[in-house]
């Protein structure tokens, strides 16, 4: 069966928003079904669990369509008149590109890790602020395209290295080029196949090995194209994202990823299917995450490397992505780590070194201010912060 056959056109946000308010009244979140291997093949309802739109502040926006009028020509003024026509709709589509180039939010990556109580330092991660020129030829619907991620690596260095160095790499190549009929759809098929030949080739590298690579690694990776982020994970790293609510006039923290653990339902269930077990909240009362790159002795035990893929629309309510390994989150709460963050970011005592910013400043030193504190507050994990800042 096809992995990527009859996907359904996506909802947009703003209908879905509508649709679900009127369901249910006013949500933080929509619950929309997680994809899971079956959705894969039988095609689900979505093609992503849309997060929430900002309640307010600036609407999204979204490529013009151009329609094709009929046109009567008089005589003698039909080469006149294509000629208009002809540098009309040029001025119009460089207006048009000018405008969305302005409207398109900045990201800007900071990271800080710190080892913690273990021998290694089994984490990784990527900060690519702009790879658009490495994706051409891009459909006009897309302006520019980031990738940021986090790998927590587990049983060795060698799985989260191998995440780092090629994911990113895989997605360029199979990133959608030139016009495709639908962006979301193409997006959605590029994320789950680069995901997939990852895993399958770290997996062929590993078992070449003699004795064969044990090594796992979760990912959490945020692609942006635009103001759109498409969010992948796999396990138990995260991604929050820090918004500003107008009508309480505090920063709320939005979850854009979904941990995998092999005591959730669904998770569950799969692995015993698969023949395998959970123990003491572990797979087989070992593996930790229950999703995941690498970790070969226990794919065939229900162990996937299918992400789950979350999309979002940045506003200018938002103020940055949070993105960490579980190192963090064993120790604060995403509500805290928001809070802590924005706490270095309005202080105002620190110094601008090094001819940097008082910006790029602020931001470095909040990842890792939040690292050490995730150290002291006893923390025995890798600990890996990283914060990409939103450009209004």
């Amino acid at each position: 069966m096809d992995l990527f056959g009859d996907l359904p056109e996506p909802t947009p946000p703003a209908v879905a928003a509508v649709e679900k308010e009127g369901q249910k009244g006013s949500l933080l979140f929509d619950d929309l079904p997680s994809i899971s291997n079956s959705d894969l093949g039988a095609g689900g309802s979505l093609l992503f669990d849309d997060l929430p739109p900002a309640s307010s502040g600036n609407p999204a926006s979204h490529p013009i369509e151009q329609v094709s009028l009929p046109v009567s020509y008089g005589k003698g003024e039909k080469r006149k008149s294509i000629e208009g026509e002809k540098n009309g709709s040029e001025e119009l589509v460089e207006k048009k590109v000018c405008k969305d180039s302005a409207g398109i939010l900045g990201l800007k990556g900071y990271v800080a890790e710190r080892k913690g109580e273990r021998e290694e330092m089994q984490d990784a991660h990527v900060i690519l602020n702009d790879i658009t020129e490495e994706c051409n030829p891009l459909s006009f619907q897309i302006t520019r395209v980031s990738y940021f991620a986090v790998f927590d690596g587990h049983g060795g260095v060698r799985a989260s290295t191998y995440a780092a160095q090629n994911l990113h790499q895989n997605l360029i190549r199979k990133f959608p080029k030139g016009e495709v009929p639908s962006v979301e759809k193409a997006i959605r098929r590029c994320i789950l196949d680069t995901f997939k030949h990852t895993d399958e080739e770290f997996l062929k590298q590993a078992s070449s090995q003699k004795p064969a690579w044990k090594d796992g690694s979760t990912a959490t990776c945020v692609l942006a194209i635009d103001n759109i982020l498409y969010i992948a994970n796999l396990g138990d790293s995260r991604a929050i994202l820090c918004r500003y609510n107008e009508e309480t006039q505090k920063y709320t923290a939005l979850s854009l990823s979904k941990e995998h653990n092999p005591t959730q339902y669904d998770e569950r269930m799969r692995i015993q299917k698969a023949g395998g077990n959970v123990r003491e909240g572990r797979v087989l009362g070992v593996l930790e995450v229950s999703r995941s790159i690498g970790d070969g002795q226990y794919k065939r035990f229900g162990v996937i490397s299918v992400p789950d893929v979350k999309r979002c629309q940045l506003t200018h309510n938002d103020r940055f992505i949070l993105l960490a390994c579980d190192g963090l989150f064993k120790v604060f709460s995403p509500e805290e780590a928001v809070n802590f963050i924005m706490c270095c970011l309005e202080d105002k005592t620190l110094p601008t070194r090094d001819a940097k910013s008082s910006t790029d400043t602020k931001y470095e030193a909040a990842c890792n201010r939040l690292a050490n504190k995730a150290v002291q507050r006893g923390s025995a994990d890798n600990v890996t912060v990283m914060v990409v800042r939103i450009e209004q």
